[in-house]
């Protein structure tokens, strides 16, 4: 009987130990301070724009073609160079044509002679006006013949029409050349058109002299920047968009006509915007949110309203102001009121093992890594 009433006393003892031990330091427990990378919300420049595949056009382009039938003599260019405006780029037979134009131009002599003898003659009363008359006719009769002799012979002088690049040889010298015959082409390389589509929903931000970008396959990481220069009036019935044309300006001639481009065009710019890094947003059904944090370290979740996005950044139009603190990496076990030691942006990325598999970098299931970017596209709750 003793024996038990001791086991049990020893019970509750022990019982009694327990719960005076644990229970206060539970009740003072509190969660340290979440680590977290911290941007700051940017006033900046923000364009709206929209991507499309278009192609690279020369600014101006010409087939130089033989307006005679004569043979070629001289081609005296070389392929792929670059010509100046009248430079000589073919040289036609010429006999036969300057021939008849020297016989032109000497029958144009006489009859001028001819004129200023019948004009003396009626000065002095010795020739009727109709003699003046006739002789007149006949020198502007002449002096036509020796312009249209000129121009034949002009034609057996090809050359460049503007300056430019010129590209193959399309005949050999000593060729026989009809009227319409190609020798070779002609491009204005200096400045460039860019032609491409745009969705009709745009059509009502298109406008002449709006800005792009653009880049091609062959200067990987180099943009080139133009300008819209024409809106087609008539939409495309079938894809139901509309065509543009962008001038751009082409240092070193390195874009040619037929290259593809990437173009990125402006619709709208804003001067002022706020924006904050992509990886701060995270959705909860239709509506966005981000942490902000406040000058005590603590959060608060806050509601945006957020306008145009690309990979990096994301405008918000209501819900912050400039100079406000978000957490941009690490918001995962967050909660309103939850307190954080902020972290520079970037610092969480430059520890030992960021990137690795371990949940501190991109790709792991830390504070930075892909979780963040999952609840961002899915919209689950911190």
């Amino acid at each position: 009987m003793i024996r038990r009433v001791s086991v049990r006393s020893s019970g509750v003892v022990l019982l009694a130990l327990a719960a005076f031990s644990c229970g206060p330091r539970q009740a003072g427990f509190q969660m340290p301070p979440v680590p977290v990378e911290v941007s700051e919300v940017k006033a900046e420049m923000v364009r709206d724009r929209f991507r499309a595949l278009g192609s690279v056009e020369a600014n101006e382009i010409v087939q130089i073609v033989s307006e005679i039938n004569a043979v070629a003599r001289q081609l005296p260019f070389t392929e792929g160079q670059a010509v100046h405006r009248g430079q000589l780029l073919a040289q036609l037979d010429d006999v036969e044509i300057g021939a008849e134009a020297l016989r032109a131009e000497a029958l144009r002599d006489q009859a001028k002679v001819n004129f200023e003898r019948a004009q003396q003659l009626f000065e002095q009363k010795a020739a009727s006006s109709q003699e003046l008359d006739d002789a007149s006719a006949a020198l502007k009769v002449a002096e036509a013949n020796a312009r249209l002799a000129g121009a034949r012979l002009s034609r057996t002088r090809i050359t460049s029409p503007f300056e430019g690049v010129v590209g193959r040889r399309l005949v050999s010298p000593g060729a026989f050349l009809r009227v319409g015959d190609p020798i070779t082409e002609v491009a204005a390389l200096d400045v460039v058109k860019i032609s491409f589509a745009a969705p009709e929903r745009f059509l009502s931000q298109l406008r002449v002299g709006g800005r792009i970008e653009i880049t091609t396959v062959a200067y990987p990481g180099q943009a080139f920047t133009g300008r819209v220069h024409v809106v087609d009036p008539i939409l495309d019935p079938a894809s139901r968009t509309v065509r543009l044309v962008a001038t751009a300006p082409n240092p070193g001639r390195r874009l040619r006509p037929g290259m593809s481009a990437d173009v990125s065009a402006t619709l709208a710019e804003r001067a002022d915007a706020l924006t904050v890094p992509d990886e701060a947003v995270f959705a909860q059904g239709d509506q966005s949110f981000v942490y902000v944090v406040k000058a005590d370290s603590s959060v608060a979740r806050q509601a945006i309203l957020i306008g145009s996005r690309d990979s990096a950044r994301v405008e918000v139009r209501e819900g912050l102001q400039a100079g406000d603190r978000v957490v941009r990496a690490g918001y995962q076990k967050l909660f309103d009121g939850a307190r954080v030691m902020p972290i520079p942006e970037g610092g969480m990325m430059s520890g030992p093992g960021a990137g690795g598999p371990n949940g501190k970098g991109p790709g792991g299931s830390g504070p930075s890594g892909g979780a963040a970017r999952t609840q961002k596209a899915g919209g689950r709750r911190p």
